[in-house]
């Protein structure tokens, strides 16, 4: 097995990659310690028994990565991942580059029936017909030199890849369903999906309260922790945990002195440039001003939920996914169902390839214009008549 270690080396190969119709990539890489994740190690293969290499960023400091994204680049080859939304994300914080065309096997995978997030093992299992060895998943993939057992490990993430596109892509195409992985990979080829911006990082946090003097000052430790950890290349929760972040904002803290006497807050924050930042959030919060508040997302509460509805949809749902091969879940969600019986309309259940497949049918049994009948183990959509 080859590793390339040299700009010129990774040249030649990304120019013998153009000439392929795909190529097969995968990475390893840490993210335990950073807030971006640290690239360690960069597989490709080319198509059949072509040649599969490992590129190596850490062994040498004569490697640059320009002809890797020249190669993302080039339209007239396919880039092969599974599971690829971690990969992508370092390529494009590295090198502002996100591959095109784009496939994802796993996206793929999901479309042709295999289940929701499918494994990679599982397919090289049921596609490759053949079995992985796990035991480097785990290992340190910054350290030098890799082991023999680490370098087929790895590579074995892209050379039983090919045989597992070749045979999705196929399935895909006898199908009809190339639009339906299109739209799924169309959120993984947008750069938004790869932009945290500290202004929204309070949306991920789970609360209860609905206080929105209470929301801004958890907008405000939110922002704070997200630009931090961003600029110091730190996880999120090295700056402060979820449950820290809420107690913080509950007994808004003004002093050192206050922050000395939080339950949950790690004793490195309660100082320095950290203690500043959280005590300079909450004031921030706690002076916003009520237009700027955020605003609880309150629509959900007043729901209303038709319960015999919602059980209706969900025996069409796995009708149609069982029927069509696809997971239940990827279709659509337990809470969009309830929230469909409940008579809301926007939701990704009722766009694009999700639409046709389920939300047409959906919408007409929520209209009463069809019945559902169950005939041995089939469930039939019926029409109804006047």
């Amino acid at each position: 097995m080859r590793t390339i270690t040299t700009t010129a080396e990774l040249a030649a190969f990304c120019e013998a990659a153009k000439a392929e119709p795909y190529v097969t990539l995968d990475t390893e890489f840490l993210r335990e310690r950073t807030y971006w994740s640290k690239l360690c190690l960069i597989q490709m293969a080319l198509p059949g028994d072509g040649e599969a290499v490992l590129i190596d960023p850490i062994a040498s400091d004569d490697l640059e990565l320009a002809p890797l994204y020249d190669l993302f680049r080039w339209e007239r080859t396919v880039k092969v991942f599974h599971a690829a939304r971690q990969d992508l994300e370092i390529f494009f914080v590295e090198g502002g580059v996100i591959p095109k065309p784009l496939f994802d096997t796993q996206v793929a995978a999901m479309v042709c029936g295999f289940g929701e997030q499918v494994g990679y093992e599982t397919l090289v299992r049921k596609i490759a017909r053949e079995n992985l060895d796990k035991t480097s998943r785990f290992t340190d993939w910054s350290r030098r030199p890799l082991s023999e057992a680490q370098k087929t490990y790895a590579l074995a993430d892209v050379t039983h890849l090919r045989v597992i596109y070749e045979s999705l892509s196929a399935q895909i195409a006898k199908s009809g369903r190339e639009r339906w992985v299109a739209e799924e990979l169309a959120i993984l080829s947008d750069p938004a999906t790869y932009t945290v911006h500290p202004d929204d990082a309070w949306q991920r946090i789970k609360t209860r309260t609905t206080s929105a003097r209470f929301l801004a000052v958890v907008k405000e430790l939110a922002r704070f922790r997200e630009a931090y950890a961003q600029s110091h290349n730190v996880p999120r929760s090295r700056v402060m945990k979820d449950d820290a972040l809420l107690e913080l904002a509950s007994t808004k803290p003004a002093s050192v002195e206050d922050l000395g006497r939080s339950r949950l807050l790690l004793r490195e924050a309660r100082r320095g440039e950290i203690a500043d930042g959280i005590l300079a959030a909450v004031k921030a919060g706690q002076e916003m001003k009520p237009e700027a508040m955020p605003k609880p997302d309150s629509s959900k509460e007043q729901l209303q939920v038709n319960p015999a509805l919602a059980d209706l949809l969900r025996v069409l749902l796995k009708a149609k996914s069982e029927d069509l091969g696809v997971a239940a879940k990827l279709i659509a969600s337990s809470a969009e169902l309830d929230a469909l019986a409940a008579g809301e309309r926007d939701m990704p259940a009722l766009k694009g390839w999700r639409l046709e497949a389920f939300g047409n049918d959906a919408l007409r049994l929520c209209r009463g214009e069809i019945a559902l009948s169950a005939k041995g183990n089939a469930v039939r959509v019926v029409a109804l008549t006047g």
